[in-house]
């Protein structure tokens, strides 16, 4: 019996998964975290969320609706997939790497350097 949350387990069960599937992909580099505002790295901790996720569907097996089944399967082999991928990527020393760099069109930066290249050459 909840304590005082107005949710139904229906709410409160999707909204433990889209906690531990968010943790995930903050863990994987690929979303901010949103107590930094960076995009940090932590294979660790993605490993065990995946783990804990994964977990939780085979001990629900046959109590999951068709809808909730399909998308736990789905979700779980992204996660897994970007894992992997992430593992097999070098490490960066702080594994960060900065947003603005991602963000950046490659003009800008040309144009600085060629900015540079022309007071060099002056």
């Amino acid at each position: 019996m909840p304590l005082e949350s107005k949710l139904t387990e229906q709410q409160l069960f999707d909204q433990l998964i889209s906690s531990l599937v968010h943790t995930t992909w903050v863990s994987l580099g690929k979303l901010k975290n949103p107590m930094t505002d960076k995009i940090e790295r932590n294979l660790q901790t993605a490993s065990i969320n995946i783990d804990m996720i994964d977990m939780l569907y085979k001990r629900m097996t046959g109590n999951l609706s068709e809808v909730e089944d399909k998308y736990l399967s789905q979700i779980l082999s992204e996660l897994k997939m970007n894992y992997l991928h992430e593992k097999s990527q070098p490490d960066n020393e702080n594994n960060e790497e900065p947003v603005d760099e991602i963000d950046k069109p490659k003009e800008k930066t040309d144009k600085k350097k060629s900015k540079s290249n022309k007071k060099k050459s002056k």
